[in-house]
């Protein structure tokens, strides 16, 4: 093994930059070629089919069987056009990836012969085999029957001879079994919710939309050196090695010039990713040796997801083109920082107001207030569901390392919205709204500066912060799906603004009785109640505020006396689906019902013993086939060095002569002992970790009696890399994987 490990640096270090040839044209010109938008529809479908589409797509108008026709016509001619022989049903299942079944368009023309079709029924539902899906116990295995329905919002688009349609993924009785479709409820019930309330400051507001701009962290590690890592291979992260000497703490890669293999990558990733219609904007070095970053220009929340999925995929393949394997695991080393997946998240209406920017009027100040407090209401009444829908066995690897957000989900506001926020709550209603007859009425909200985003300072510890116009969710991990997070996070904010409404609406009747509220303009009583119930949300959400360090033991005290959720274990972080406020939330929008919730927890709870379990058979494996073998090698090299060294010199001067050795000797054989006893321990708490039926509480057994022993195995096999001859250590040491490039 260590002869592949020296040959496999060797030609890491001769591999070249390929030469990527950019297109012909700009990229504004090139830009979703490969994908079937409004540009191509309003081209291929007849007019009246166009406008119905829009409809469908901008107005969430129902689908007719007939115009459904004329889009499969309409699509299949200019796919063919393109060289598209297949196409396929592209849905998210709850494996975190994605899945496809590729299908041609040939049929029996009845005549002997062969003729290409595609109806408006094959694009508009297939029905995949579901049984070898997750699907937390909704359908027994034998039951495969599941359907996937055509989302006619995210645009087909085009993949070497297929032409791709997104879908959800539904079971034979209609629950869903994918992302997509309690995204897709989650996001309707934010627009509902929101665009009620946006009718206090704006009555022609028609529709809101969740924006969503995710910023992608990876590594690139060398396809050779991948290869020779058993544990990166199967489990996506190195369950052993030692520091590299120099590692990032010189600071010297973050935003440093691209390593130029790592450029020629980029590139050709850039150039597939706008033909796809990925609105790719920004790639840097990050932190970490050998870690990178690419983000997008901000799209709606489900487009957004979609082109994250597929991005994923497209990484993974162009990787191989360029001779990488791209990490996408929160934490594939130990020591230096993970990757996450920020999510930049907002609102916005149909008439191109951003719900949560800063206006240049106190009325515009005031509605900007109102959906900054009311997300952070959503935020705080759910911080707990919020940590679980980013949380895995992957992420927590990096949540709270001193390079992420801690494991306690609060909200960084920045100086200028706290003094906002304090001021609404604090001042005398007097102070705040005072009428000014006819005339309207002037609030004294204090307005927000021109400069207003470049002001707001950064607090990189917080999970969840105000950035000017917008929250980053920054709990989100780099392999995560986008929409775990979006669902509850949309979820929870228009749970909160349903609230909002309801209490408001109460206050305006209340108003309107007293005629000094209900005479002139400027809806005065509107107005009042709205402040009034502002001022209470101040108050009752205060406990989320935090703009301190969240890497602090003083912050987790803290937050466990606000009520906030400090739990660690990833298993029992779950069991926030399972409260009774999140169940209760989810039904009453229509998002999810408790079945599905539980279900999900199933398949939650099943994928983290799983990973943790296959952690645990290749650490054992390696460590008793790979590990102690060296090891025991390089000690029987030591000892017959002692010996020649005592038939040479007097015994006095041989003992000193090997002395160093001999400590040597005894620590290799201290510590394969301590190995083997671990991995003995690793193998029976596996095993009654595996006698529990139930799947919550084997995956707490799991986290609790089997992963605290593959850091204990570890911290044995990083303490031999460092005594034993390099030469035959067999795998890629931190050194080699972290700085070919």
């Amino acid at each position: 093994m260590e002869a592949l490990r020296f040959q496999v640096v060797g030609e890491a270090f001769k591999k070249k930059a390929l030469d990527v040839k950019a297109p012909s044209e700009r990229p504004c010109e090139y830009f979703g070629k490969k994908v079937f938008n409004r540009e191509k529809m309003y081209k291929y479908l007849p007019k009246d089919v166009y406008e119905k589409m829009l409809d469908v797509i901008d107005n969430g108008a129902r689908l007719d069987r007939s115009v459904a026709d004329a889009v499969a016509a309409g699509m299949k001619q200019w796919a063919t056009e393109n060289g598209v022989t297949h196409y396929t049903h592209w849905f998210q299942p709850l494996t975190e990836g994605t899945a496809e079944k590729h299908d041609s368009f040939i049929e029996h023309d009845g005549k002997g012969g062969m003729v290409e079709e595609f109806s408006g029924k094959l694009l508009v539902q297939q029905e995949p085999d579901a049984s070898s899906f997750p699907s937390g116990g909704i359908r027994s295995t034998f039951e495969a029957r599941g359907y996937s329905a055509w989302d006619p919002t995210s645009p087909v688009f085009i993949i070497d001879d297929t032409l791709v349609i997104p879908t959800v993924f539904i079971s034979y009785s209609g629950e869903a079994l994918d992302y997509k479709a309690p995204l897709l409820r989650a996001l309707h019930a934010v627009n509902v919710a929101a665009t009620e309330v946006c009718h206090y400051f704006d009555p022609t507001v028609k529709k809101v939309t969740s924006n969503l701009g995710w910023e992608q962290e990876y590594f690139l590690v060398d396809e050779g050196l991948y290869a020779a890592r058993p544990d990166l291979l199967l489990t996506g992260r190195t369950l052993m090695g030692h520091d590299s000497a120099k590692n990032q703490q010189m600071d010297d890669h973050y935003f440093g010039a691209i390593p130029e293999r790592v450029a020629a990558f980029m590139k050709d990733l850039e150039f597939a990713a706008l033909e796809l219609g990925i609105p790719t904007k920004t790639r840097h070095n990050e932190v970490a040796p050998n870690q990178f970053e690419l983000a997008p220009i901000f799209e709606e929340t489900n487009l957004a997801v979609d082109h994250n999925m597929l991005l994923m995929s497209l990484m993974k393949r162009i990787a191989r083109k360029h001779g990488f394997r791209v990490l996408l695991h929160e934490k594939p080393f130990a020591g230096i920082n993970g990757s996450g997946k920020h999510n930049n998240w907002s609102l916005s209406t149909d008439t191109g107001v951003l719900l949560h920017a800063p206006g240049k009027t106190p009325e515009a100040n005031l509605r900007f207030a109102t959906f900054i407090v009311e997300t952070l209401m959503g935020v705080y009444r759910h911080n707990g569901l919020l940590k679980a829908s980013i949380m895995s066995a992957t992420n927590a690897h990096r949540l709270g390392a001193n390079e992420a957000p801690p494991a306690i989900v609060s909200s960084f506001l920045g100086k200028q919205v706290s003094e906002l926020l304090d001021h609404i709550e604090k001042a005398d209603v007097d102070d705040i709204l005072t009428m000014a007859g006819k005339q309207g009425m002037k609030m004294d909200i204090p307005e927000i500066p021109e400069l207003f985003i470049d002001n707001t300072d950064r607090n990189r510890t917080s999970p969840f912060a105000f950035t000017g116009n917008r929250f980053e969710f920054r709990a989100v991990g780099s392999e995560a799906n986008c929409a775990s997070a979006m669902i509850a996070l949309n979820s929870a904010v228009a749970e909160a603004l349903v609230d909002f409404k309801k209490r408001v609406d109460q206050k305006i009747s209340e108003y309107s009785k007293k005629s000094e509220y209900s005479e002139g303009s400027g809806h005065t009583a509107t107005f009042h109640a709205i402040i009034d119930v502002l001022r209470e949300d101040i108050k009752a959400c205060k406990p989320i505020r935090f703009d301190g360090n969240g890497y602090s033991d003083e912050w987790v005290a803290e937050a466990e006396k606000r009520g906030l959720d400090v739990e660690k274990s990833c298993p029992k972080i779950f069991e926030r689906y399972l409260d009774e406020a999140s169940i209760k939330m989810f039904e009453s929008l229509g998002v999810m019902t408790k079945k599905e919730l539980e279900a999900r927890n199933e398949v939650k709870w099943e994928t983290y013993t799983k990973k943790i379990q296959i952690e645990a058979r290749v650490l054992g494996d390696l460590s008793m086939n790979h590990i102690i073998p060296v090891a025991t090698r390089y000690q029987s090299q030591l000892l017959h060095n002692v010996e020649d060294m005592a038939a040479i010199f007097p015994i006095d001067k041989a003992d000193k002569l090997s002395a160093r050795n001999v400590k040597l000797i005894e620590e290799i054989a201290e510590r394969t002992s301590t190995i083997e006893k671990g991995v003995e321990d690793l193998v029976e708490a596996r095993k009654k970790a595996n006698k529990i039926d139930s799947e919550h509480e084997k995956a707490i057994a799991y986290h609790d009696t089997v992963e605290p022993k593959l850091d204990e195995i570890r911290y044995q096999i990083d303490k031999l890399e460092l005594i034993v001859d390099d030469a035959l250590w067999p795998l890629p040491k931190y050194r080699e994987l972290l700085f070919i490039r």
